[in-house]
């Protein structure tokens, strides 16, 4: 068994483990391996292990990488921030959008959504401890910018995302989430019937799982450090 079998394997135990411990099924929550700029041929043998979803942060290295790997049923989710001079790559080639976080950008992410594409999924990005430095909508600005994707024809709106801070401990970093999962359950009790809670880390992802995420991006534990 390679490293990164042997990655993929324990990392997918410890979701198992940490959804047990939480109360919730094995396969309630999804595994996304974050393969930000490790080359074509990792992925390939990450895809060779069972893993179909990959996210990349890099719009231009994931394209590229895209190409070259287009022989393969790969799901690709752009995980990484997105400026207006690369919504047309986002829409052209990837399924899911992590990090939508402005009307403009998700308008031109449907707009640039080629007719013979399935609808793009869509997660907006919620800042939801306040960091000064992170990307995100405020949480109580998340409900109007969800109706307003929610009416763009070639988006599809799945949930929320966040990258909080690290946390000091197990306690903590469950608190934080708990945020997310509560404005997730906020949303679907005003209709809009989301379903995704993408959160959680090499580093948090037990606390994540045990709080409700649905998808946690995880690097380093299945390719190594960058």
């Amino acid at each position: 068994m390679t490293m990164i079998a042997e990655n993929i394997q324990s990392v997918r135990e410890r979701i198992a483990q940490a959804c047990q411990a939480s109360g919730r099924p094995a396969n309630a929550v999804a595994l996304l391996a974050v393969s930000k700029t490790f080359s074509a041929d990792v992925v390939r043998q990450a895809h060779a292990c069972g893993q179909r979803a990959f996210g990349e942060n890099y719009i231009q290295e994931a394209v590229d990488k895209i190409q070259a790997l287009s022989d393969l049923p790969l799901e690709w989710h752009c995980i990484g921030p997105i400026q207006s001079n690369k919504t047309r790559l986002v829409a052209q080639h990837f399924a899911w959008a992590h990090t939508v976080d402005r009307l403009k950008i998700a308008q031109r992410l449907s707009e640039q959504r080629t007719p013979e594409l399935a609808p793009l999924q869509v997660c907006i990005q919620v800042n939801i401890d306040g960091g000064a430095t992170k990307a995100g909508v405020a949480p109580d600005e998340v409900l109007e910018l969800a109706q307003q994707i929610q009416a763009l024809p070639k988006l599809r709106l799945r949930g929320l995302m966040t990258i909080p801070e690290p946390a000091s401990d197990f306690a903590a970093a469950c608190v934080v989430h708990a945020r997310a999962r509560d404005l997730l359950q906020a949303l679907n009790a005003k209709g809009l019937g989301l379903d995704t809670l993408s959160m959680g880390m090499t580093g948090d992802l037990e606390a994540a799982v045990h709080s409700g995420s649905t998808l946690v991006r995880v690097g380093s534990a299945i390719f190594g450090k960058r």
